[in-house]
């Protein structure tokens, strides 16, 4: 970046944006200018590295793509359209104008999926670490929120759990992927296949929140109260429980633990139950849904052919949450990573299930 300068930078990426449908104004300008139905969602999330990534964890591309659907996920989560972002990057003077081309290859690419339109943004140098800054708009009607949920509605969850959390947890101990997809460096791993090791990184590097399954969530009064998980199912369900003012119980023997992690877990010496109730980062659904809703909704998933799980049920307050053994119950603390309180970049949920 120190011999490349911001305005070939910036001329450098206008040149590889695209203008897409409802931009008035793209790229280029002191603001963008964008057309957006009656509600407008906004969402913003920075992935720091030392905090969210490390650079020599995966290729750029793929941060590019994790970097835009991290947001994404967001929008999905209140039953909403994406369709305009902004970037902001926080580049130091060593970085490779590669990394950034690399980069912005993900991110266009998953923009490209969706129909998402990058509209503008900014850089600037810094000397402390690399920071990247997305803001998403997106589009509604009927909306989805954390509040909504009742006594009585049953606690649901989209797909499986825990993989993001192991991949985490390897590339914590040196696995890496490379350019191709491959495993590049093992690391900690000493497994036989690659094939759970593969999957739980790109769960981890490149999440794929169920974005048209919770867009169909608009078009039909199924659910009382959504919100993504990206902090971990349990401090998720929490939040929830605390925007709507119940309680909720978690069955331990329903959670949808991922395959690919419990295999991976399982190498070594324990399993994958606590990656998936305190894990994060798998940027699923958590809905709250009442039962006669519940083969309604069922019937939406199997169009996107989508697992969905009930792992409990929420009840009258004061908001809390309790873990099911059988026919014993324990009131479960939540070990979901928080900013500020947990160790910089150390999202590593413990190996033992804590109640």
């Amino acid at each position: 970046m120190a011999e490349v300068g911001e305005r070939a930078l910036l001329r450098h990426l206008r040149s590889r944006i695209p203008l897409g449908p409802g931009v008035v104004v793209g790229v280029g300008d002191d603001a963008a200018a964008v057309e957006t139905g009656p509600l407008t969602l906004v969402t913003t999330d920075v992935l720091v590295e030392g905090v969210h990534f490390a650079r020599d964890w995966a290729p750029a591309r793929l941060l590019g793509r994790k970097a835009l659907s991290v947001n994404l996920s967001d929008i999905a989560a209140m039953a909403g359209v994406p369709r305009f972002a902004v970037v902001s990057l926080l580049l130091p003077a060593d970085v490779p104008l590669s990394l950034v081309d690399g980069f912005y290859d993900g991110l266009l690419e998953r923009a490209a999926e969706v129909g998402v339109t990058v509209v503008g943004g900014n850089v600037s140098a810094t000397s402390g670490p690399l920071s990247i800054d997305v803001t998403l708009l997106g589009q509604g009607d009927r909306l989805l929120r954390r509040e909504g949920a009742k006594p009585g509605d049953l606690v649901v969850v989209t797909g499986t759990l825990g993989a993001a959390a192991a991949g985490l947890r390897f590339l914590l101990g040196g696995t890496r992927m490379g350019a191709e997809g491959e495993v590049a460096d093992r690391g900690e791993w000493s497994g036989a296949t690659a094939d759970a090791l593969l999957a739980c990184l790109r769960a981890q590097l490149d999440p794929g929140p169920p974005l048209a399954f919770a867009r169909a969530l608009a078009e039909h009064d199924l659910v009382h109260a959504a919100m993504d998980i990206s902090d971990g199912l349990s401090g998720d369900l929490l939040t929830m429980c605390q925007e709507s003012d119940v309680s909720a119980s978690i069955d331990s023997a329903a959670l949808p633990v991922d395959p690919g992690a419990s295999q991976l877990e399982k190498e070594g010496g324990t399993d994958g139950f606590s990656l998936a109730l305190h894990g994060g980062e798998d940027y699923q659904l958590l809905l709250a849904v009442p039962p006669a809703s519940l083969d309604g909704l069922r019937d939406v998933a199997v169009v996107w052919d989508l697992p969905l799980t009930v792992v409990g049920e929420f009840a009258p307050g004061p908001p809390g949450l309790s873990l099911k053994f059988g026919d014993a119950r324990r009131r479960l603390r939540p070990e979901s990573h928080e900013h500020f309180k947990d160790p910089a970049g150390e999202r590593r949920p413990e190996k033992t299930p804590e109640a």
